[in-house]
């Protein structure tokens, strides 16, 4: 196994469950920050959510997005993959719930034409495990293994 294979284990060992992240996306030229729920397969992200929120009106006027928490951070492109209930959302649906059966029903409401899924297709990213960090450019499917033990410098 390659260390971009061995990346994308443990990316989805670390985040193939419900992980929370401060999403970034930006609005007039400015960051927006908000925290969400994400879970990820094959280097995906994927956020439940509503096509009125101002997220995904952010992302469809700009689909950069940054993702951060706890020393990992990810970069990629943002899109709104529709209504669950889409033939083509069928898979993903299916595991979303799974994923996210404590509040996936009690917070959403698939009557509602607005309920939508977000897939965030990974450029660049940053995540540790075991004493090693990962760099992986997911778009050139590379990676870098160093050690790396997570500390706040204080001046």
């Amino acid at each position: 196994m390659g260390l971009f294979e061995k990346s994308m284990n443990i990316l989805t060992e670390l985040f193939g469950q419900d992980f929370l992240f401060s999403l970034a996306t930006v609005k007039d030229q400015k960051p927006a920050v908000r925290v969400i729920d994400t879970y990820c397969e094959d280097g995906i992200f994927w956020v439940v959510t509503h096509a009125l929120s101002n997220k995904v009106k952010e992302i469809e006027a700009n689909s950069n997005v940054a993702l951060c928490n706890n020393f990992y951070s990810f970069t990629g492109n943002t899109y709104n993959v529709g209504h669950p209930l889409k033939e083509e959302n069928r898979q993903i649906r299916e595991k979303l719930i799974k994923v996210f059966e404590p509040w996936y029903y009690a917070h959403n409401d698939e009557n509602d034409n607005n309920m939508c899924y977000v897939r965030i297709d990974l450029t660049n990213g940053f995540f540790h495990k075991d004493g090693k960090g990962y760099k992986v450019d997911f778009v050139n499917k590379t990676a870098e293994e160093f050690p790396f033990a997570p500390a706040v410098e204080v001046d």
